[in-house]
Parts: structure tokens; C-alpha cells; sequence
């Protein structure tokens, strides 16, 4: 398995408060908001997230077109922000990273944002990209499972690779809101903008570094409603189940007791756990699951508080807040995504040994 070099994160420059949420979106539609949609948004465990473009624009239609170019030229600041610093924080310059991995599912962009940095930051240009559309809120996890079975790749006669992993969501962009039907200010009140790049290497040489040890995933047939995309003329159109709280409970929580239970892992010796937030509800349901066991998920509580549900890339800044305090026991990281689909895996801290 890989171990993990470095962890970065960038955002775009618009900070909003979610009370504002409320009054911007009451002020667009002319009247006051439904009490039961006012208290759907103001109980979402948010306080504050980043948008791409000032409150104001997103209450004009926009078409598709504009929204995609502005995703493009947002895209790429962010990705490079976030790829340059994790470079640095890993002491590693463009020329010693083998691929790139591009994780998004709010846009797309033909050549790729990885094919447009090598240029831009100087890759090699025989560097691999590899762009993933569709993961959705799993996108971080998956992408990091991706990232790790590349990173222990031979490449010639050189045992391991070094891999950036990027991960970019611009939900802001995605929805039409000048529709302002309740789903679409369901997912005005929830979802944000963000980017965090990984660096991962399986080279040999790793010291004292957190290793990735396993991953897994689980697809449950006949769920695809729960959590995904309709393509409309002006955008995606929001998919979300609300039951996704219960399903935590009645299907993830078994799922995740197998995985565990098959790499020797006994919730009470857990550090906190990396979860993908999800929602307020979502967070309670994980908060429920790994229980007094593991304290609290403070951090992924925290990290919704701040920014919102960035879709794949929230799972990284909740990553990354956890290493700071450079953790002494396994880290479990979760997360769920369109499927509907489950991913877990396991991070050793620094100097962890396992066969």
C-alpha cells in the first residue's frame, strides 16, 4: 500500500453565512420562505461556505454554456492552488510526479484539467492523467483508492509512483436556481465549493509517513434514486433521497462492521474517523454509529460547520484536519455517493506496521 506525502486545500474567494442563504433566497422568490423549508435549511449543521461567483449571480438564469465556462477557468486556479501546495508540503516538483488523478462531477472538460496543468505547472509530458467523472460525494474516497493501486504501480524497473490526487467540486455552478423549487434550495442551503489535492507515493524510501492500508466499496442494486443527477437544458437537476440517514443505519453500518471486523479493527481502538459529512442529519447518523466508542466526529462535524458539503473533496479537508494532530491510532475514512454506493477505507498514523 501507499503512504501519504501531503494534503492541501484551496477555495474560491466568496464566503457566504447560511442565515444570509435564507434571506437571499426569500428576497429572490418575493415572498417568505415556507416554515418547513426554513427549517429544513436552517438545521443543515452549516454556518459558512465558499461560492465561485458573488450570492447575486446565481439568482439569474445562466445558461449551461456560461456556467461551463466559468467551471473551466475557476477549475484550473483552484487545481493549481491546491496541486502547487501540496507539492511543496510533500518537497516534490512537478517533474517527480508519474500521474494525475482529476476527480469532479459538477463539470467537464475536454482536454482534461490535468492535461491543461502539465504546461501550466510544468508535469512531464508523458505524465498519466486520469480524469473520473460520477463519483459524486465518494469521489474523495474513491479517488484515494484509485490513487493508492497506482501509486504501488512498477513503472520500468522503479518500484512505486508518486500520484497527485485532485479533487474539485463547483456545485455552485451546477444547479438552475432560478427555478426555485424546493429541491434546488434544499441544495442551495447544502452544497459548496472546494478543491484539495493529495500527494501519495509508493516509492520506497516513505520514513515516518501515514500508510493507506485498505479500501473498500459496496454498490446496492435498485438505489440509483437516492443520490445523483438529472440532466436538464440549463443543468443538473438534484437527485437526494431522504432517507439516506436511515440507510447509514440500516445498510452502511453493517457493511462498515465486515470491513473492520476483516482488518482487525475493534472500534475502541479507532482514532476519530473521517467521514464524509453529507448533511446534518447524515453526520448524526455516523455520530450514532461509531458512538462512545470512538468519542466523536467532531472534525467531520466541524468541517460541515465551515464549508459545507463540498461534494469529493470534503472527505480531504476532513482528512487533513485530523493529521494535524498527528493521530496515533487507525483512521477510518468514510463516505457515501451516487450508486448508491459505499466506500471505506483505513489510514495508519506515522510508524504503524502491518503485515
Amino acid at each position: 500500500m501507499s503512504y501519504l506525502k501531503s494534503i492541501s486545500t484551496a477555495l474560491p474567494p466568496h464566503k457566504i453565512h447560511q442565515n444570509d442563504v435564507l434571506e437571499i433566497l426569500a428576497r429572490a422568490r418575493g415572498t417568505a420562505l415556507p416554515s418547513r423549508l426554513e427549517q429544513i435549511l436552517s438545521n443543515s449543521g452549516i454556518t459558512n461556505r465558499y461560492l465561485t461567483r458573488p450570492a447575486d449571480f446565481y439568482l439569474k438564469e445562466r445558461s449551461w454554456q456560461e456556467r461551463s465556462v466559468i467551471y473551466a477557468d475557476t477549475a484550473m486556479v483552484l487545481a493549481q492552488e491546491a496541486a502547487q501546495k501540496a507539492l511543496d508540503e510533500a518537497n516534490l516538483r512537478p517533474a517527480d510526479i508519474d500521474a494525475i488523478i482529476y476527480i469532479s462531477t459538477t463539470g467537464t472538460v475536454t482536454p482534461s484539467i490535468p492535461a491543461a496543468m502539465i504546461k501550466e505547472l510544468g508535469f512531464r509530458d508523458n505524465i498519466q492523467t486520469v480524469p473520473v467523472f460520477g463519483y459524486g460525494c465518494a469521489g474523495g474516497l474513491l479517488g484515494l483508492r484509485l490513487a493508492d493501486q497506482l501509486a504501488d504501480v512498477k513503472s520500468g524497473n522503479i518500484e512505486g509512483q508518486n500520484v497527485l490526487l485532485i479533487a474539485l467540486e463547483l456545485c455552485s455552478l451546477s444547479y438552475d436556481y432560478s427555478q426555485f423549487d424546493k429541491k434546488n434550495m434544499i441544495a442551495t442551503a447544502l452544497f459548496a465549493d472546494g478543491c484539495a489535492a493529495v500527494v501519495l507515493s509508493g516509492k520506497e524510501g516513505r520514513g515516518n509517513a501515514p500508510t493507506f492500508r485498505a479500501f473498500d466499496q459496496k454498490t446496492w442494486p435498485d438505489t440509483r434514486d437516492m443520490m445523483g443527477w438529472d440532466i436538464s437544458d440549463t443543468g443538473f437537476d438534484l437527485v437526494l433521497a431522504r432517507d439516506i440517514p436511515s440507510f447509514v443505519t440500516q445498510d452502511f453500518a453493517p457493511f462498515c462492521d465486515v470491513f473492520l471486523t476483516a482488518h482487525n479493527i475493534n472500534r475502541r481502538d479507532m482514532g476519530e474517523p473521517a467521514c464524509h459529512p453529507g448533511g446534518g442529519r447524515v453526520v448524526d447518523a455516523l455520530d450514532d454509529y461509531f458512538g462512545n466508542d470512538v468519542g466523536n466526529i467532531d472534525t467531520t462535524r466541524n468541517v460541515l460547520r465551515q464549508h459545507g458539503n463540498m461534494s469529493s473533496p470534503t472527505i480531504l479537508f476532513v482528512l487533513k484536519d485530523l493529521l494535524i494532530d498527528n493521530p496515533t491510532k487507525p483512521i477510518v475514512m468514510t463516505a457515501l455517493g451516487p450508486g448508491f454506493t459505499a466506500a471505506v477505507g483505513i489510514l495508519d498514523p506515522k510508524g504503524a506496521v502491518h503485515g
